[in-house]
């Protein structure tokens, strides 16, 4: 962690979203031989542009490039950040350390969620990482730092921009049914909706192409197909 190739004091961390079985499921590496799990995170070269950064730790996590990134938030409490942890995540990975390090001050995090598509991602380990995996936004394991609170505050904006953002365009298939995007919108807000009010309010909004019906051996009830007009 050279200081000369980094901004120090600056870092990213990213709350990558997947869409799966109706649940809404973040990805998270967990911190090998620690009970420990973190966000995707990583430095800012003195290189790069901030989004590249963070495309370029997105990439290194999932395997995709061209995510659909939204930076949502700055977190730069005093105390957020603490060295103890960072040394004690080294140290049982049998790494030296330099107590006087950049890497153990405090540090001002740029938050990003990413939307995916859960079916392309190839989840990859980091330098610290046992594994990395899906977990459901309602059921997280042991966050280190204030990690909780960034997904917390990453879920928040992705349920206020709901209808701008077109969210469904990046975590479903390119064609779905209208009970698929009412799922996710439902699973996303964590509530009910009525169909006949969804359905009716999604289409005055001029975003969707109805393509097909879906085979179901049913022809008279199969759903029809829409994918989203780009």
């Amino acid at each position: 962690m050279d200081i000369e190739n980094y901004i120090p004091h600056l870092s990213i961390d990213c709350v990558i979203f997947g869409f799966h079985g109706e649940q809404l499921k973040v990805l998270l590496p967990k911190v090998k031989r620690l009970d420990t799990w973190t966000l995707p995170g990583g430095y800012v070269l003195k290189s790069e542009d901030l989004e590249e950064a963070a495309q370029r730790i997105l990439e290194e996590r999932t395997g995709l490039k061209d995510i659909y990134l939204e930076q949502f938030y700055t977190f730069g409490k005093a105390k957020r950040s603490t060295g103890e942890m960072m040394k004690k995540m080294l140290l049982v990975n049998d790494f030296e350390i330099d107590e006087s390090s950049w890497i153990f001050q405090r540090f001002v995090s740029i938050g990003y969620y990413a939307l995916v598509d859960f079916s392309k991602v190839v989840t990859k380990t980091g330098v610290y990482d046992e594994f990395c995996e899906w977990y459901d936004i309602h059921q997280l394991p042991n966050l280190a730092f204030d990690h909780a609170e960034i997904i917390q505050k990453a879920l928040e904006t992705l349920r206020y921009m709901l209808d701008d953002k077109l969210v469904g365009l990046n975590l479903l298939p390119e064609t779905f049914t209208m009970k698929e995007l009412q799922i996710l919108y439902q699973t996303i807000l964590d509530k009910p909706l009525r169909r006949d009010n969804f359905q009716r309010k999604i289409l005055s909004m001029g975003i969707l192409e109805r393509i097909e019906k879906k085979f179901t051996g049913a022809a008279h009830k199969a759903p029809y197909l829409y994918k989203f007009i780009k």
